[in-house]
């Protein structure tokens, strides 16, 4: 490093200063801990809870993982601070503290999925899922989920073709076009649609398509209460795909005389697509599992029903009811398979939806 001439005296330094040297002076150097830390300090937690718990005479594991969880936020803080500072200290508190409750969440998912999973694969094979329950009596064991699983099918596929064109069209409505008391209106009671408990639109459904109209039971009667709770899901995320399309891509088409309706169907919706497919797909996976609806609609039946306009129809949820009400061995494994059957419907939909959003994210360059 060169010395200013104005502080030259005439001299050389004994130790001249380097750039290295004024670097390591400004610089504040403090211990850090290793990565593994976080981990031995997991263990160590594991270990304390297990023995407090014994000592105590605690034999719930669920008291042990939260003995523990505290444990391990306290002794990463504590160990924290005495070694790299209080400032990193509640960085890692608060990282803590949010891993912890990541698996409060997750714990019991994965051992819901976990139980399922064991409980439901002694029934489930090729027979399970191509025969019925026509001739099969609730105390036996035997029978399938066919009937009700193409009850399911037929059923939310209605319900999609109703709800998903309306609830886009809405959407598409309120966002490029809604600007008055209509629209008002509307964003109203797609809020309040949003919050309705779902026996309220079986109720719904009943009272007018059954018992005012004359109608029979039936599986569209249930899919008719499943669009209804549909519906906002869809209007809410096609409202904020749509609004994530930047204006610019919008007056570029006008700036080009191309007219609206078609600057929304060539443009704005393209630009969306994948969003709003993904919102589609997520709200059917939110209806599949309902069941208030289709007991007072669908009314159930042991025997394959493929017209969902005529007759009572089965469906998986309302298997499942009637199946772990019936109240035996038998029966609580045809639910817990008919259960296991519903979650993979409900996780392959999940995963369609992601594939979808990611085949049709924008391609971004460098």
């Amino acid at each position: 490093m060169r010395i200013p001439e104005h502080e030259y005296d005439g001299h050389e330094p004994e130790h001249p200063v380097t750039v290295a040297d004024r670097r390591d002076d400004l610089s504040i150097h403090r211990p850090r801990l290793p990565r593994w830390t976080p981990a031995a300090v997991a263990g160590a937690a594991i270990g304390v809870a297990v023995v407090l718990g014994l000592a105590l005479g605690l034999h719930s594991k669920v008291q042990w993982g939260l003995i523990a969880a505290v444990l391990f936020v306290l002794g990463q803080y504590a160990l924290t601070a005495r070694v790299e500072g209080r400032r990193r200290a509640t960085d890692r508190l608060a990282t803590s503290l949010v891993l912890v409750a990541f698996l409060i969440a997750v714990v019991p998912l994965a051992s819901l999925v976990w139980s399922t999973i064991v409980r439901g694969v002694r029934v489930l094979d090729a027979y399970f899922l191509t025969h019925s329950m026509k001739g099969v009596a609730a105390i036996s064991p035997g029978g399938g989920i066919y009937h009700a699983l193409v009850g399911t099918l037929e059923q939310v596929a209605l319900a999609t073709l109703m709800a998903a064109p309306l609830g886009l069209l809405t959407g598409v409505y309120l966002v490029e076009y809604g600007r008055g008391r209509l629209a008002k209106v509307i964003t109203f009671f797609v809020d309040v649609m949003t919050g309705i408990p779902s026996i309220v639109a079986g109720l719904f459904i009943l009272s007018l398509w059954i018992l005012a109209l004359g109608f029979g039971y039936s599986g569209f009667a249930g899919s008719l209460a499943l669009a209804i709770l549909m519906i906002p899901t869809v209007v809410r995320s096609t409202e904020e795909m749509l609004k994530l399309v930047p204006n610019e891509l919008r007056e570029a088409s006008y700036a080009l005389g191309v007219p609206k309706w078609k600057t929304i169907l060539k443009v704005v919706l393209p630009t969306c697509f994948g969003g709003v497919v993904t919102g589609v797909m997520l709200s059917i996976a939110r209806i599949t599992g309902e069941t208030a609806p289709l007991l007072l609609l669908v009314f159930g039946n042991p025997a394959i029903n493929a017209n969902p306009f005529e007759g009572a129809q089965a469906s998986l949820p309302l298997f499942i009811y009637e199946q772990w009400a019936a109240g035996n061995e038998a029966s609580y494994d045809r639910a817990w398979a008919a259960a296991l059957v519903l979650i993979a419907f409900v996780m392959i939909l999940n995963l369609l939806a992601r594939g979808i959003a990611l085949w049709k994210a924008p391609k971004t360059g460098r």
